[in-house]
């Protein structure tokens, strides 16, 4: 079973977290984590690149010069790709770099990441940042007493405040993170992970296999209406009933 201290002020360790084995305690796989790892890279793209083309730059609609007897290559117009000032070929258009990923394979994903990091010692644990003021100084010696300086690192805290915020956002080697926002990526590149004790154990749960999931009832049976038991209903066919009808049957009759 896979387990980190807990460190107090100075970096010492406290106590022992104990975590569960069937979150962290997987083996990594790297194709997994590749494809976690495009999706999120991916979606972080705007797609606004764009290129006009020969259809869309202006000008251009008199042919430079006649057909024959010039001597010159011939031309159609002066917007054509070749010429200076004319459309790009084959430019980028505006489009939408998204990738699917099912929810599951993402959370698994993230487990193994997460685990990855326990087995490297690269995971630190807190009981509470205990940085209350707005000041970077402040996290960035907190942060020192735990063995980090200038290392790029990911917080993950319970509650992100405001003044957490404005601390954090002048260190450009730190992200701060709720434990439900943490992606893949994210871990991956931090050198450090440092927890508070009650966002690593919000992961735990919401990363495990069997965590809590809504209830699949069976459906009740609609009783049947008073005095339609042991019969048939039936359905009314033709105009009226919304449902077009066949062809009219021709009755026989003499010729």
């Amino acid at each position: 079973m896979p387990s980190v201290p807990v460190l107090d002020g100075k970096g010492k360790a406290q106590q022992t977290l104990e975590l569960s084995a069937d979150v962290f305690g997987g083996t990594p796989r790297i194709p997994l984590l590749h494809q976690a790892v495009v999706k999120e890279l991916a979606a972080r793209r705007a797609g606004t690149h764009s290129t006009r083309g020969r259809s869309d730059v202006s000008g251009g609609g008199r042919k430079p010069w006649k057909q024959k007897g010039t001597g010159r290559a011939r031309q159609g117009s002066i917007r054509a790709t070749q010429w200076k000032g004319g459309g790009k070929p084959f430019g980028p258009r505006p489009r939408k770099y998204d990738k699917r990923l099912p929810t599951e394979m993402r959370r698994a994903a993230l487990r193994e990441a997460m685990g990855a990091k326990l087995a490297s010692g690269e995971v630190s644990v807190v009981d509470a940042l205990g940085v209350a003021e707005a000041k970077t100084k402040a996290l960035t010696t907190r942060l020192k007493g735990l063995g980090i300086d200038g290392q790029p690192t990911l917080l993950v805290v319970s509650e992100v405040t405001e003044a957490l915020v404005r601390a954090a956002r002048n260190v450009p080697w730190l992200s701060v993170e709720p434990p439900g926002h943490a992606s893949v990526y994210q871990v991956i590149r931090s050198e450090r992970v440092v927890f508070e004790r009650a966002a690593l154990q919000t992961l735990e749960a919401t990363l495990h296999p069997d965590g809590p999931r809504l209830a699949t009832e069976a459906p009740t049976p609609v009783p049947a209406a008073a005095g339609t038991r042991g019969r048939k209903t039936s359905i009314r066919r033709g105009r009226s009933a919304g449902v077009i009808s066949g062809p009219p049957q021709m009755k026989k009759g003499r010729s």
